[in-house]
Protein backbone atom coordinates (compact mmCIF):
# COMPACT_ATOMS: atom_id res chain seq x y z
CA UNK A 1 0.00 0.00 0.00
CA UNK A 2 1.52 3.70 -0.71
CA UNK A 3 2.14 6.00 1.59
CA UNK A 4 -0.73 8.11 2.09
CA UNK A 5 -0.33 12.45 2.34
CA UNK A 6 -2.08 15.55 3.58
CA UNK A 7 -1.27 18.88 1.98
CA UNK A 8 -2.14 22.17 4.17
CA UNK A 9 -2.04 25.42 2.53
CA UNK A 10 -1.98 28.59 4.76
CA UNK A 11 -2.41 32.29 4.03
CA UNK A 12 -4.67 34.61 4.48
CA UNK A 13 -4.33 36.18 0.50
CA UNK A 14 -5.73 32.09 -0.35
CA UNK A 15 -8.51 32.35 1.43
CA UNK A 16 -9.52 35.94 0.33
CA UNK A 17 -9.42 35.17 -3.54
CA UNK A 18 -6.46 37.66 -3.72
CA UNK A 19 -4.11 34.61 -4.43
CA UNK A 20 -4.64 31.51 -6.61
CA UNK A 21 -3.22 28.35 -5.41
CA UNK A 22 -1.48 26.67 -7.64
CA UNK A 23 0.99 24.97 -5.11
CA UNK A 24 -1.77 22.39 -4.00
CA UNK A 25 -2.20 21.08 -8.46
CA UNK A 26 1.65 20.66 -8.45
CA UNK A 27 1.84 18.85 -5.55
CA UNK A 28 -0.66 16.01 -6.07
CA UNK A 29 1.25 15.66 -9.53
CA UNK A 30 4.51 15.25 -8.03
CA UNK A 31 3.29 12.89 -5.25
CA UNK A 32 1.38 10.79 -7.69
CA UNK A 33 4.32 10.04 -9.72
CA UNK A 34 6.77 9.01 -6.74
CA UNK A 35 3.34 6.22 -5.52
CA UNK A 36 2.43 8.64 -1.88
CA UNK A 37 -1.15 8.86 -2.06
CA UNK A 38 -2.14 12.81 -1.53
CA UNK A 39 -6.00 12.22 0.28
CA UNK A 40 -6.71 15.39 1.91
CA UNK A 41 -6.09 19.01 2.08
CA UNK A 42 -6.62 22.17 3.63
CA UNK A 43 -6.84 25.56 3.31
CA UNK A 44 -6.06 27.59 6.59
CA UNK A 45 -4.90 31.50 8.00
CA UNK A 46 -2.03 32.63 8.87
CA UNK A 47 -2.72 31.93 12.51
CA UNK A 48 -0.88 29.95 14.80
CA UNK A 49 -3.39 28.36 16.98
CA UNK A 50 -5.33 27.40 13.40
CA UNK A 51 -2.01 26.13 12.24
CA UNK A 52 -1.31 23.76 14.77
CA UNK A 53 -4.63 21.99 15.17
CA UNK A 54 -4.58 21.29 11.55
CA UNK A 55 -1.28 19.80 11.99
CA UNK A 56 -1.58 17.85 14.34
CA UNK A 57 -5.12 16.45 12.79
CA UNK A 58 -3.55 16.00 9.62
CA UNK A 59 -0.76 14.02 11.15
CA UNK A 60 -2.79 11.91 12.99
CA UNK A 61 -5.00 10.45 9.43
CA UNK A 62 -1.71 10.33 6.92
CA UNK A 63 1.67 9.19 6.85
CA UNK A 64 3.42 12.75 5.43
CA UNK A 65 1.96 16.21 6.23
CA UNK A 66 3.04 18.89 3.28
CA UNK A 67 2.56 22.64 3.69
CA UNK A 68 2.68 25.66 1.77
CA UNK A 69 3.22 29.63 2.81
CA UNK A 70 3.97 31.30 5.92
CA UNK A 71 7.75 31.03 5.96
CA UNK A 72 8.95 34.35 5.19
CA UNK A 73 10.37 37.50 7.17
CA UNK A 74 7.21 39.58 8.07
CA UNK A 75 4.91 39.40 11.11
CA UNK A 76 2.30 36.88 9.75
CA UNK A 77 4.83 34.38 8.60
CA UNK A 78 4.15 31.87 11.78
CA UNK A 79 4.00 27.92 10.07
CA UNK A 80 7.51 27.35 11.70
CA UNK A 81 6.15 28.01 15.17
CA UNK A 82 3.48 27.08 14.55
CA UNK A 83 4.53 23.66 13.38
CA UNK A 84 7.32 23.30 15.79
CA UNK A 85 4.34 23.94 18.74
CA UNK A 86 2.15 21.32 17.13
CA UNK A 87 5.09 18.51 17.41
CA UNK A 88 6.72 19.90 20.46
CA UNK A 89 9.75 20.96 19.59
CA UNK A 90 11.81 24.21 20.43
CA UNK A 91 12.64 26.41 17.90
CA UNK A 92 15.34 29.12 17.16
CA UNK A 93 17.71 30.79 14.29
CA UNK A 94 19.77 27.56 13.26
CA UNK A 95 23.82 28.58 12.59
CA UNK A 96 23.50 25.96 8.99
CA UNK A 97 19.97 28.22 7.87
CA UNK A 98 21.85 31.64 9.23
CA UNK A 99 24.74 30.83 6.74
CA UNK A 100 22.83 29.82 4.23
CA UNK A 101 21.27 32.69 4.23
CA UNK A 102 23.93 35.49 4.70
CA UNK A 103 25.62 33.66 1.94
CA UNK A 104 22.68 34.49 -0.28
CA UNK A 105 22.64 38.31 1.04
CA UNK A 106 26.53 38.75 0.69
CA UNK A 107 26.14 38.12 -2.85
CA UNK A 108 23.25 40.46 -3.33
CA UNK A 109 25.15 43.26 -1.28
CA UNK A 110 21.93 43.19 0.66
CA UNK A 111 21.89 43.03 4.89
CA UNK A 112 21.00 40.09 6.62
CA UNK A 113 18.55 42.06 8.77
CA UNK A 114 16.43 40.89 11.99
CA UNK A 115 13.40 40.37 9.61
CA UNK A 116 15.29 38.36 7.01
CA UNK A 117 16.62 35.87 9.93
CA UNK A 118 13.70 35.15 11.02
CA UNK A 119 13.72 33.05 7.84
CA UNK A 120 16.81 30.84 9.47
CA UNK A 121 14.34 29.81 12.53
CA UNK A 122 14.16 25.97 12.75
CA UNK A 123 12.65 23.45 15.00
CA UNK A 124 15.22 21.56 17.28
CA UNK A 125 15.49 17.89 14.74
CA UNK A 126 14.01 19.30 11.92
CA UNK A 127 16.10 18.71 8.41
CA UNK A 128 16.43 21.26 6.12
CA UNK A 129 15.05 21.32 2.43
CA UNK A 130 16.98 23.00 0.06
CA UNK A 131 15.82 26.33 -1.12
CA UNK A 132 17.92 26.82 -4.99
CA UNK A 133 16.19 29.83 -5.54
CA UNK A 134 16.25 32.14 -2.94
CA UNK A 135 18.13 30.20 0.03
CA UNK A 136 15.73 30.49 2.68
CA UNK A 137 15.47 26.51 3.09
CA UNK A 138 11.83 24.80 4.38
CA UNK A 139 12.43 21.93 7.13
CA UNK A 140 10.83 18.38 7.60
CA UNK A 141 10.41 17.46 11.13
CA UNK A 142 9.33 14.25 11.61
CA UNK A 143 6.45 13.21 8.92
CA UNK A 144 5.23 17.48 8.18
CA UNK A 145 7.43 18.88 5.28
CA UNK A 146 7.30 22.49 5.16
CA UNK A 147 7.80 25.12 2.45
CA UNK A 148 7.24 28.46 0.78
CA UNK A 149 3.88 29.32 -0.93
CA UNK A 150 5.95 31.32 -3.73
CA UNK A 151 5.57 28.57 -6.02
CA UNK A 152 8.46 28.80 -8.31
CA UNK A 153 9.69 28.18 -4.54
CA UNK A 154 7.67 25.60 -3.56
CA UNK A 155 7.90 23.79 -6.91
CA UNK A 156 11.89 23.58 -6.26
CA UNK A 157 11.81 22.85 -2.64
CA UNK A 158 9.21 19.59 -3.73
CA UNK A 159 12.12 18.63 -5.93
CA UNK A 160 14.55 18.96 -3.24
CA UNK A 161 12.85 17.19 -0.98
CA UNK A 162 10.71 13.99 -2.57
CA UNK A 163 14.36 11.57 -3.48
CA UNK A 164 14.47 11.65 0.61
CA UNK A 165 11.22 9.98 1.06
CA UNK A 166 10.23 6.60 0.23
CA UNK A 167 7.38 6.22 -2.15
CA UNK A 168 5.11 3.07 -3.72
CA UNK A 169 3.36 2.36 -7.28
CA UNK A 170 2.67 5.77 -9.17
CA UNK A 171 -0.65 5.86 -10.64
CA UNK A 172 -0.94 5.56 -14.12
CA UNK A 173 -4.08 7.32 -16.26
CA UNK A 174 -6.04 6.98 -19.17
CA UNK A 175 -8.98 9.57 -20.27
CA UNK A 176 -11.74 8.95 -22.40
CA UNK A 177 -14.37 11.42 -23.72
CA UNK A 178 -17.82 10.30 -24.27
CA UNK A 179 -20.32 12.59 -26.10
CA UNK A 180 -23.14 11.63 -23.55
CA UNK A 181 -24.93 13.47 -20.79
CA UNK A 182 -23.75 11.90 -17.36
CA UNK A 183 -27.33 10.83 -16.42
CA UNK A 184 -26.46 8.15 -19.66
CA UNK A 185 -23.19 6.85 -18.61
CA UNK A 186 -23.57 6.68 -14.73
CA UNK A 187 -25.24 3.62 -14.76
CA UNK A 188 -22.75 1.86 -17.24
CA UNK A 189 -19.79 3.24 -15.17
CA UNK A 190 -21.27 2.37 -11.64
CA UNK A 191 -21.05 -1.56 -13.04
CA UNK A 192 -17.76 -1.20 -14.85
CA UNK A 193 -16.22 0.04 -11.66
CA UNK A 194 -17.57 -2.01 -9.40
CA UNK A 195 -15.71 -4.85 -12.02
CA UNK A 196 -12.50 -2.97 -11.43
CA UNK A 197 -12.56 -1.87 -7.45
CA UNK A 198 -8.48 -1.71 -8.37
CA UNK A 199 -9.10 1.51 -10.47
CA UNK A 200 -10.37 4.32 -9.43
CA UNK A 201 -13.25 5.87 -12.21
CA UNK A 202 -13.92 9.60 -12.13
CA UNK A 203 -16.60 11.15 -14.69
CA UNK A 204 -15.74 15.19 -15.70
CA UNK A 205 -18.66 16.88 -17.37
CA UNK A 206 -18.16 19.49 -19.51
CA UNK A 207 -19.81 21.28 -21.99
CA UNK A 208 -18.12 23.17 -25.22
CA UNK A 209 -18.82 24.51 -28.46
CA UNK A 210 -22.81 23.12 -28.51
CA UNK A 211 -21.26 19.70 -27.29
CA UNK A 212 -21.56 18.70 -24.28
CA UNK A 213 -20.49 15.00 -22.13
CA UNK A 214 -18.05 13.95 -20.17
CA UNK A 215 -14.27 12.30 -19.72
CA UNK A 216 -13.96 9.68 -17.88
CA UNK A 217 -10.11 9.70 -16.15
CA UNK A 218 -8.83 6.32 -14.98
CA UNK A 219 -6.19 5.74 -12.60
CA UNK A 220 -4.53 2.94 -10.88
CA UNK A 221 -0.85 0.97 -10.29
CA UNK A 222 -1.11 -1.78 -12.92
CA UNK A 223 -0.98 0.06 -16.88
CA UNK A 224 -2.62 -2.78 -17.95
CA UNK A 225 -5.45 -3.26 -16.22
CA UNK A 226 -5.97 0.42 -16.84
CA UNK A 227 -6.09 0.00 -20.86
CA UNK A 228 -8.72 -2.76 -20.48
CA UNK A 229 -11.34 -0.88 -18.44
CA UNK A 230 -10.85 2.29 -20.76
CA UNK A 231 -11.51 -0.10 -23.60
CA UNK A 232 -14.00 -1.89 -21.94
CA UNK A 233 -15.61 1.97 -21.60
CA UNK A 234 -15.37 2.65 -25.10
CA UNK A 235 -16.98 -0.50 -26.30
CA UNK A 236 -19.68 0.56 -24.01
CA UNK A 237 -20.06 3.97 -25.50
CA UNK A 238 -19.11 4.35 -29.11
CA UNK A 239 -18.28 7.73 -30.80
Amino acid sequence: MNPTAAALVIGDEILSGRTRDSNLHFLAGELARVGIDLREARVVPDVHGRIVEAVRALLAGHDHVFTSGGIGPTHDDVTADAVAEALGASIAVREDARLLLQAHYDRQGIALNEARLRMARIPEGAALIDNPVSAAPGFSLGRVHVMAGVPRIFEAMVASLLPRLTGGTPLLSQSLRILRGEGEIAGPLAALAAEFPDLLMGSYPFQKAGAHGATVVVRGPDGARVGEAVARLAALFPP
